[in-house]
C-alpha cells in the first residue's frame, strides 16, 4: 500500500483524535493534526495550531503541507443560530482547502463529516429509515454548503470526496460537545457517588424509541476504508454500528456495568440539575484520584439532554455503505462495556 499523510482538521475533536489514535498503530501513515488547541494526549502525529477562520493563518502555517494525500474534515465551530453557523463553517472548509489544494499535488481523497442533521432528525421527527438519498430540509443548514462547495471544487480536480453521516457518536474524548459516552459515564458516576439508582433521565416514551449508535473507532476505519475505495468516490454513507436498540432495554445492563441499582425513567433537566454537581465532582476528581478534568469538559450535558429526551425513531439506513464494500460493524452494548472499562482504565472516572 502507497504511503499517505492524512490531514485531520478538528485533531482533538472526538472523531479526529479517534482517526489519530487509530493510525498509530499503521506505519504506512503519517498523521498532521490541525486545531486551535494543543493535544492532550502523546501521539507521533505532528500537531499545527491553525485558526482556520483566518485565511492568513492558514496561509502561514499550511501552506508548506505540500505532501498532503488524504484529508479528513470533522472541524465544527457552534453559532447561536443555524443561520449564523453557516458562514463560519463554510469559511473555515473553504480556506484549508483554497489553502491546501493548489499545493498538495499528491492529492487523493478529502472525507467530510455530516450527520443525522442532514435529514432534519434536530427539528424533531423525520422519515426513517433515512437513506442518502433523502430530499434536503428547509435550509439553513450549513452541511449543505459545505457538501455543495467541496462537490464544485472537486469537478475540476483529480481527487475524490466523500461524506460521512454517522448516527450518534460513542468515544473517548473529553471536552467535546457532543460525546454521549462521557454523558452517560459521568452520569452514573455522580449518581453512585450520591447512593442512587441509575435513572433514564428522559421520558418513559424517550426510553421506547429505536435508537442507533456508532463508535467513533468503526467511523475511522471506515474513513481509511474510503480514502482507497474507488467505490466510495464522490459518495454519501449514513454510518452506525449497525444494530439498533431501544433504552429501556439497553440502561438496565448500563446499570450493570457500574453496580448500580435501576430505577424507573424520571425526567431530569441535565443541563440545570447536573450543573449542581461541579463541586462534587471535584471532589471525586481528588478522592478518586482522576485525571483533573474540568467538569465542564467531563461531560456535554446540553447534548446528552436533547439525545435523552428525543421521542421519535432515529434509524439511519447503511444498506449503501455496506453493498459499497464496507463490512465494519459493532455490538452497541460492546461498544459501551469496552469504553467504560477504557475510562475507568484512563482515571476518567472512578473504578
Amino acid at each position: 500500500m502507497a504511503k499517505k499523510t492524512i490531514l485531520v482538521a478538528g485533531a482533538l475533536g472526538l472523531i479526529g483524535r479517534t482517526l489519530i489514535e487509530h493510525c498509530e498503530t499503521l506505519p504506512d501513515i503519517e498523521v498532521i493534526g490541525i486545531g486551535r488547541r494543543k493535544p492532550d494526549f502523546p501521539s507521533r502525529a505532528h500537531f499545527v495550531s491553525v485558526d482556520l477562520l483566518d485565511r492568513a493563518d492558514c496561509e502561514q502555517k499550511l501552506s508548506s503541507l505540500s505532501a498532503i494525500t488524504h484529508i479528513l474534515y470533522a472541524a465544527w465551530i457552534p453559532a447561536a443560530t443555524r443561520g449564523e453557523e453557516v458562514a463560519p463553517n463554510l469559511a473555515m472548509l473553504r480556506n484549508l482547502m483554497e489553502t491546501l489544494e493548489p499545493r498538495a499535488q499528491a492529492l487523493r481523497h478529502v472525507t467530510l463529516l455530516q450527520g443525522g442533521k442532514a435529514y432534519g432528525s434536530h427539528l424533531g421527527n423525520f422519515m426513517t429509515p433515512a437513506i442518502e438519498t433523502d430530499p434536503r430540509h428547509m435550509p439553513p443548514n450549513f452541511y449543505y454548503d459545505q457538501e455543495d462547495y467541496l462537490a464544485a471544487l472537486q469537478k475540476r480536480a483529480g481527487w475524490a470526496w466523500t461524506i460521512f453521516r454517522p448516527t450518534v457518536v460513542y468515544g473517548l474524548a473529553y471536552g467535546n460537545p457532543m460525546n454521549m459516552t462521557t454523558v452517560i459515564a459521568v452520569y452514573a458516576a455522580i449518581s453512585k457517588e450520591l447512593g442512587l439508582p441509575l435513572r433514564f433521565p428522559g421520558s418513559d416514551k424517550a426510553y421506547r424509541t429505536l435508537c442507533q449508535g456508532v463508535d467513533a473507532d468503526l467511523i475511522a476505519r471506515a474513513i481509511l476504508w474510503a480514502g482507497d475505495s474507488e467505490a466510495a468516490c464522490n459518495q454519501i454513507y449514513n454510518i452506525t454500528n449497525g444494530d439498533l436498540f431501544r433504552w429501556s432495554r439497553m440502561w438496565p445492563r448500563i446499570a450493570k456495568l457500574f453496580d448500580l441499582a435501576l430505577a424507573e425513567p424520571q425526567p431530569i433537566p441535565l443541563v440545570e440539575y447536573m450543573s449542581a454537581h461541579e463541586p462534587l465532582w471535584n471532589a471525586m476528581v481528588r478522592r478518586h484520584n482522576l485525571r483533573p478534568i474540568s467538569y465542564r469538559d467531563a461531560a456535554a450535558w446540553p447534548f446528552g439532554e436533547f439525545i435523552l429526551k428525543r421521542e421519535f425513531d432515529h434509524v439511519l439506513d447503511t444498506t449503501k455503505l455496506r453493498a459499497h464494500g464496507f463490512d465494519g460493524f459493532e455490538d452497541t452494548y460492546r461498544m459501551f462495556e469496552r469504553q467504560i472499562v477504557r475510562l475507568r482504565e484512563d482515571a476518567m472516572i472512578p473504578q
